[in-house]
């Protein structure tokens, strides 16, 4: 049997605990983020060449699942999760550049994975009292939505003489800064969702959801956690599309993956960095960000230094202070070898529609802007001679972007189902001042 495995903060000032209960609380105590005592370590043959996504979910997040309550409910949790695939597609005109399309779930946002995985953690644990929890989440665009779905009208999985947990959601995204149609998602749930449109940027969203994780008092009155990238509960499971990838990709060819992350929050760029860690065939990895230049300038050299974020059209990225940073730290905590492991660029908002309008006429190849910034980030690196597979992260679908793809196509998009029947529903979101007591107040008010 597995040692049991535990979960400490960043920070170093929270004793450890078991993932369960890290998943529960989604920001540690002190503030930092919780990371296990050590990466755990896998061999590529211990998992199935021919298992589904949701088996080499199982197989990879078994040892950070060790001596946990949740271990026994590992395999349901992921055959809850991934009930939709992440294929791995080539493209037509240049086999050995690959799009890894993450955009197949629920809202149409790689996003799903995580939010639907914690789901269906969180509605497995035992009730600590007779209060509902709430879920916080700040977004820049997708990771509400997908929050959202994963919870909305979701009963909990009582064990046996403890009754269902009741989960409610509080969704912040930055008023006006959203596509429309993300907008629209994040609003058109109702019931134990709720959407608050804050008068500022996404990063006042996230500084509004730690405080709120961080207050105490307010934590005793009324039980929350999180469903941003900082909750362990999101992050997991989303190394899995990632080595499932890999390894499909060694199985084939006997060579590592190189792997192409448009990042934000750096959330699914750690995810990968951790699948590689741990043992999994991925190779070389780069990450793609927009106008938002906190980690570009970081990995040429510059001191770490977050700032403001600026809008831009790959909005779900426009993170000025990317909490998963400490994590990022923490993995690596020699900036040196941290950059001699890891590349970072930024992409402008015209390089991002002159990408996605050139792949279009030429190719046929219609990307969202956010997987633009890692197209656009591959085609420098193959006009300068690099013919190596490369598998681009494909974040979302177009259609979520409407307003920033369909000019540039000259026609509109196909829209995908799921996404149809959300815009089909009304929708509604409350304003909110940007300040941590605004929402404080808030939370006090409505979720008695």
């Amino acid at each position: 049997m597995s040692e049991p495995l535990r979960y400490v903060s960043t920070r170093g000032g929270s004793a450890a605990v078991p993932l369960s209960e890290a998943i529960a609380a989604g920001l540690a105590p002190d503030g930092g983020l919780y990371v296990p005592t050590a990466l755990p370590r896998l061999d590529p043959a211990a998992f199935d060449p021919h298992g589904t996504l949701a088996t080499t979910a199982a197989t990879l997040l078994a040892p950070f699942f060790a001596g946990d309550p949740l271990t026994a409910a590992l395999p349901a949790i992921c055959a809850e999760t991934f009930t939709f695939d992440t294929p791995l597609r080539a493209l037509a005109h240049d086999p050995s550049t690959l799009m890894l399309e993450l955009f197949h779930g629920p809202t149409s946002a790689f996003k799903d994975v995580g939010a639907r995985f914690l789901a269906a953690c969180l509605r497995r644990l035992p009730r600590r009292d007779a209060r509902a929890l709430t879920i916080l989440v700040a977004t820049s665009g997708d990771t509400g939505a997908a929050v959202a779905a994963a919870f909305h009208r979701q009963p909990g999985v009582p064990a046996p003489d403890v009754p269902a947990l009741d989960v409610r959601v509080v969704i912040l995204y930055p008023d006006g800064r959203v596509s429309p149609r993300q907008a629209h998602q994040l609003g058109c749930f109702g019931d134990n969702v709720h959407a608050l449109r804050v008068a500022g940027r996404f990063d006042d969203c996230q500084r509004m959801v730690k405080a709120a994780l961080g207050d105490a008092a307010l934590q005793a009155a009324l039980p929350l956690s999180s469903a941003n990238s900082i909750s362990l509960g999101r992050l997991l499971p989303q190394m899995s599309y990632h080595a499932h990838a890999a390894l499909g990709w060694w199985h084939a060819h006997g060579t590592p993956l190189n792997v192409m992350v448009p990042t934000g929050n750096l959330g699914n760029a750690l995810a990968c960095l951790w699948a590689r860690e741990i043992g999994l065939p991925i190779g070389q990895v780069q990450l793609s960000c927009n106008a938002n230049a906190t980690l570009p300038d970081f990995f040429a050299g510059d001191d770490y230094r977050p700032r403001e974020a600026v809008a831009t059209v790959a909005n779900a990225m426009d993170v000025g202070a990317p909490s998963n940073f400490e994590r990022l730290r923490w993995t690596f905590p020699d900036d040196r070898a941290l950059r001699a492991r890891l590349q970072a660029h930024s992409v402008d908002d015209a390089a991002i529609r002159h990408t996605i309008t050139h792949h279009a006429a030429a190719h046929g190849e219609v990307f969202c802007p956010h997987t633009a910034t890692a197209v656009h980030r591959l085609d420098q690196l193959r006009a300068g001679g690099d013919a190596s597979a490369w598998a681009v992260v494909a974040t979302a679908h177009p259609a979520k972007f409407d307003s920033v793809v369909e000019p540039l196509l000259g026609h509109p998009l196909e829209v995908p189902a799921a996404l149809a029947a959300m815009l089909a529903r009304p929708a509604h979101a409350e304003p909110l001042a940007a300040n941590d007591g605004a929402l404080r107040d808030w939370l006090t008010r409505q979720l008695p």
